[in-house]
C-alpha cells in the first residue's frame, strides 16, 4: 500500500464504530467523567473514582471502550481554583460534552464560584446522564462518596447498553504534542507524526498541532502554508505573542532536559516540534476549547492573551493535552525522545518514541519505536504509516499502552483568552465536517 493509498483505502468506507452524540459527533470511548469543581472536592471525587479503578494491564486484549463485556471506564478531571475563570469553565464545558464522554458526575463542595448549575444544564441538554453532588448538602465525605459510587454504577449500566453506529475516518479529530524532546525527536518521531497527519487529513480528518511557544522561529514557514493570507499574518502574530510572553516571564520552553538530550537552541527545538504538523495547508487557528469547524490542519494557540497573570502557560504536557481534548481530539499522538510515561483522562494517548535507546528502556510505555529509523530498521514513511495505523486501531477500540497501564493524568489551571479573530477560521462557505451545538455563554 502506497502512502497515498493507505489513507484513501480507509477513507472509502467507514472503518470505525462510534457512540453517537446529540451534536452530531461520535465518540471512540464511552467514559464516565467525574469532575471536581474546586480543590476542596478533589479528595471526595478521587475516592469515588478509586472505587472503579482497574488493575494494571486490566484491558489486556479487550477493547478499552466498554465493549467485549466491559463496563465503561471512570475518569477523574477537575478544576482546583475557587474564584471564577472563564477559560476553566469553558474547558470543563467542552470536556464534559466531549464525544468520548458518555456520562458526567460533578462533585462540588458547595461554596466555590464555579457555576455548577450551568454546567449541569449544558451536559443534560446534550442527552448525557448527569448529576451534581454537593458535599455540604450530602452529609460530608463518606456519604458523598457513597452517593457518587451508587450513581456511577447506574450510569455505567446505561452506557453499557448503548449501541454504536458506523463512524468514518473523516469524523476523527487527532491532536499531537511533544514532551521530553531530545536531539532525535526532530528527525524521527516528529516528522513521522507529520506523515501520519498528512494521511489523516487526506482522509478528511481534523488534525491539531500546538504550541506557539515551541514554534518560535518557524512562524514564517507556517505563514507560507496558511490557507489564506490573513491567516498567515495571524500565525505570525500568535508566535510573536508567545515569544513576548516568555520574554516577560524570563523563562522559555527550552528546558534543561532538552539540552541534556542533545538539543542546542530554541530554534532547533522549534524546527523539530514544527515537523509534527506535516505538509498539509494550515486551515485555521483555534484556542483551548474552540472546536474546529471543518476538517484539515489547525494550530492550537495555548499561550494566554494579555499581560501575564497566572504564571507559565505550559505548566505541563498534560495541561496542553487537556486543551487539545477540549477542542474535540479523540486521540493524542505524543512524541518523546527522553521518555514520558503519562497518558490522559477522556482521550487515549499514543506514545511515539524518537530515541531507540529510550524505547528499549521504556518499551512497556511506548506504542511506536520511531527510533528504529536511526538504526536502519525502518524508513520515515514506514513509521508514519505505523503511526497512522495505530491511530486507526486505537480509534477502533484497541487500548494504547498508557490506557492499559491506567494513566489518566489531568491538570487544569487559570488562563485568560480572547476569542479568535475572523482571519483564524475558514469562511462560512467551507464545508463543515461535523455539527457542534454545545452551548456557550
Amino acid at each position: 500500500m502506497t502512502d497515498t493509498s493507505v489513507a484513501t483505502a480507509y477513507a472509502q468506507q467507514p472503518t470505525l464504530q462510534g457512540y453517537p452524540r446529540s451534536d452530531g459527533r461520535k465518540g471512540i470511548r464511552n467514559v464516565v467523567a467525574v469532575a471536581y469543581l474546586v480543590e476542596c472536592a478533589h479528595h471526595v471525587a478521587r475516592e469515588i473514582v478509586t472505587e472503579f479503578r482497574e488493575p494494571l494491564d486490566a484491558f489486556g486484549d479487550t477493547l478499552a471502550d466498554g465493549s467485549a463485556g466491559r463496563e465503561p471506564p471512570v475518569h477523574l478531571i477537575g478544576f482546583p481554583g475557587c474564584y471564577p475563570n472563564e477559560y476553566a469553565e469553558k474547558m470543563l464545558e467542552r470536556l464534559t460534552t466531549h464525544p468520548n464522554v458518555g456520562a458526567v458526575l460533578f462533585v462540588s463542595l458547595g461554596c466555590e464560584s464555579m457555576n455548577k448549575h450551568y454546567l449541569v444544564d449544558v451536559v443534560r441538554a446534550s442527552g448525557r446522564p448527569v448529576e451534581v453532588l454537593t458535599i455540604q448538602e450530602k452529609g460530608g465525605t463518606r456519604s458523598t462518596i457513597q452517593y457518587g459510587v451508587d450513581w456511577i454504577r447506574g450510569a455505567r449500566k446505561q452506557l453499557a447498553a448503548q449501541e454504536k453506529v458506523p463512524m468514518a475516518l473523516s469524523e476523527l479529530m487527532i491532536g499531537t504534542i511533544c514532551g521530553g524532546s531530545d536531539g532525535t525527536s526532530g528527525i524521527t518521531a516528529n516528522p513521522a507524526v507529520g506523515r501520519a497527519f498528512d494521511h489523516l487529513i487526506d482522509a478528511g480528518a481534523t488534525c491539531i498541532f500546538e504550541e506557539t511557544g515551541e514554534l518560535v522561529g518557524c512562524e514564517f514557514h507556517m505563514k507560507t502554508r496558511a490557507a489564506r493570507p490573513e491567516l498567515g499574518d495571524a500565525i505570525v502574530a500568535c508566535v510573536a505573542k508567545a515569544a513576548r510572553y516568555y520574554s516577560i516571564l524570563g523563562h522559555g520552553s527550552f528546558a534543561v532536559g532538552n539540552a541534556d538530550g542533545g538539543l542546542t537552541t530554541q530554534e532547533e527545538k522549534s524546527l523539530g516540534a514544527y515537523a509534527k504538523s506535516g505538509a498539509s495547508p494550515i486551515a485555521g487557528i483555534v484556542k483551548p476549547g474552540d472546536i474546529p469547524p471543518t476538517g484539515g490542519l489547525y494550530l492550537l494557540d495555548v499561550v494566554p492573551d494579555g499581560e501575564p497573570r497566572f504564571g507559565f502557560p505550559n505548566i505541563s504536557d498534560n495541561a496542553e493535552i487537556g486543551e487539545l481534548i477540549a477542542c474535540g481530539a479523540h486521540v493524542i499522538l505524543f512524541t518523546t525522545g527522553r521518555g514520558s510515561v503519562v497518558g490522559s483522562a477522556i482521550s487515549p494517548v499514543i506514545k511515539i518514541c524518537a530515541n531507540p535507546a529510550t524505547y528499549r528502556n521504556l518499551a512497556g510505555d511506548m506504542d511506536v519505536d520511531a527510533g528504529r529509523i536511526l538504526e536502519g530498521r525502518g524508513t520515515l514513511d514506514e513509521v508514519g504509516r505505523e503511526v497512522f495505523e495505530q491511530t486507526v486501531a486505537v480509534s477502533q477500540g484497541a487500548p494504547s499502552k498508557s490506557e492499559k497501564l491506567g494513566h489518566q493524568e489531568f491538570i487544569l489551571t487559570y488562563k485568560t483568552f480572547e476569542p479568535v479573530g475572523p482571519a483564524c477560521l475558514p469562511s462560512s462557505t467551507a464545508a463543515p465536517r461535523r455539527v457542534v451545538t454545545v452551548a456557550s455563554h
